[in-house]
Parts: structure tokens; C-alpha cells; sequence
């Protein structure tokens, strides 16, 4: 039974970040058209706003998962060596890792 519950539950993760996702897009382009930045400054004191970084930052962590379920079930219903399998899902998993970390520097910068 919780083979069936585990398929499920990526299925609603990916689900969730796919809604966070849009919602943030269509209120980030909404907000940089109807007020655009004037300059870099600007741009920059916006996404440093404590409640714009934490949606930022909610972003990339979704966006990130989001990337990590697609691929990992990718592999998992296509790749049958296991020891194939393993490293690919070894070599995303560092990916995904070393780009949310990239990020969090970047976010970290902004403050």
C-alpha cells in the first residue's frame, strides 16, 4: 500500500509547486509591468523586501523540487540498471543540490 502512497504523494508535491509556481510568476510579471524597477537599486531593494525574499527563495525551493520529481520519475520508469539508475539519480540529485545552493548565495547576497 504505500508504493501506491508514494507515487501519490510526489504526484501532489508536484502538483503544489506547479500552483506556487504560477501564482509567483503571474504575480512577479504583474508587479515588474505595472511598476517597473527604475534601476538596479530598485530591482534589488524589491526582491530584498523580507516577505518578497521569503517568496523568492519559496520559488526556487519549489522549482528545484518540482525539477527533482519530473527527472527522478523519468529515471525511475525508464532506466532498469540499477546501478545506472542509481547514479543518474546520484548525479541530479548533486545538480539540484549545487543550483539551490548557487541560489541561496544569490538571495543571500540580496539582503
Amino acid at each position: 500500500m504505500s508504493r501506491h502512497l508514494s507515487g501519490f504523494r510526489a504526484w501532489m508535491w508536484q502538483r503544489a509547486s506547479a500552483v506556487y509556481l504560477a501564482g509567483f510568476c503571474i504575480y512577479a510579471l504583474a508587479r515588474l509591468i505595472t511598476v517597473p524597477p527604475v534601476d538596479h537599486q530598485a530591482l534589488k531593494s524589491w526582491v530584498g523586501n523580507p516577505g518578497m525574499w521569503l517568496a523568492t527563495a519559496l520559488f526556487f525551493l519549489f522549482l528545484l523540487l518540482h525539477a527533482w520529481i519530473g527527472v527522478r520519475d523519468v529515471i525511475l520508469d525508464y532506466i532498469k540498471s540499477a546501478g545506472l539508475r542509481l547514479g543518474m539519480l546520484a548525479a541530479v540529485f548533486v545538480f539540484v543540490l549545487i543550483c539551490g545552493l548557487w541560489v541561496l548565495s544569490i538571495l543571500m547576497g540580496v539582503l
